[in-house]
């Protein structure tokens, strides 16, 4: 039978090629039983599967880089340890004195690994992207060190705690207040013997302490400056408006600042034995 003069094949043909334009089509190759399929395959969109090659993972990488930054935790170290917590000496001073120069560190000097040592350590560590233990390891220790300088005398003891040096000649003998200004110290010493020492600051460039031999001539525990209007506890007089007392701003800021001429005690608990051991006419030594 003929339709419009063509032919039912031509007229199938003709309905697969515009199917074919009109949604894609591949060329079927003989299945493997070796028989023959339609010659056209018509795709109908929505209708195909994913291909079992396909890869359905996100694309590895990211951002101009290339690569995702990795949000692990960094590796544990394996570093040899130098120092941790309960730690004591002169290496954990200097350790924070370098700590208190990037900003990790406020208080001390101390020279004991304490708490806040360990607090800063590890800060130090995770800023850095090193494993966040609290304890200085040689590659903590050596990054500190890189991004620091050496610290001097009174880095290291900004806060007290310094050796004392070998007592003057004048202070062996008697009841002597020996305050040594090279090591900025105060020994009580009697006959020779030293039974107490402390850290000790001094005036500053225009208020300087005075040095020489003098006598305590009067005490006054809670003795408050008339010039200064500056509490003055624990005050030992020994020349003019000088003496050895119990300074706050030398508790709070070590030796940030200084005195108007007066030698400045620390520790209060220690001044406080000494007045109370101390007599009027007892000798007082400042010396270089």
């Amino acid at each position: 039978m003929r339709i419009g003069g063509m032919r039912r094949p031509a007229l199938v043909a003709t309905a697969a090629v515009a199917l074919a334009a009109l949604y894609g089509c591949t060329v079927q190759a003989p299945g493997q039983d070796g028989r023959h399929r339609s010659p056209v395959h018509i795709d109908i969109p929505g209708s195909r599967t994913p291909s079992a090659h396909r890869s359905t993972a996100p694309p590895s990488g990211g951002g101009a880089g290339g690569s995702a930054p990795s949000t692990s935790p960094p590796a544990a170290s394996t570093a040899p340890v130098l120092w941790s917590r309960g730690d004591s000496g002169r290496d954990v001073r200097e350790l924070q004195a370098r700590l208190r120069q990037v900003d990790w560190l406020f208080d001390g000097p101390t020279g004991t690994y304490d708490d806040l040592t360990e607090k800063a350590v590890s800060g130090f560590q995770g800023k850095r992207g090193l494993p966040r233990t609290g304890r200085t390891d040689t590659v903590t220790w050596q990054r500190l060190r890189a991004m620091t300088h050496e610290p001097g005398r009174w880095e290291l003891y900004l806060m007290g705690g310094q050796p004392a040096g070998a007592p003057d000649p004048r202070c062996l003998t008697g009841r002597v207040l020996c305050i040594d200004k090279t090591s900025r110290t105060l020994r009580w010493m009697v006959d020779g013997r030293t039974l107490s020492t402390m850290a000790v600051r001094f005036g500053a460039q225009y208020t300087p302490t005075r040095e020489g031999v003098f006598q305590v001539y009067w005490k006054s525990r809670h003795h408050v400056s008339t010039l200064y209007h500056s509490p003055m506890p624990y005050a030992m007089f020994f020349s003019g408006g000088q003496a050895v007392h119990y300074s706050y701003d030398f508790a709070a800021r070590g030796y940030a600042g200084g005195s108007h001429g007066c030698v400045n005690v620390r520790d209060e608990a220690a001044v406080s034995r000494l007045f109370a051991e101390v007599r009027v006419g007892d000798k007082v030594v400042v010396y270089w």
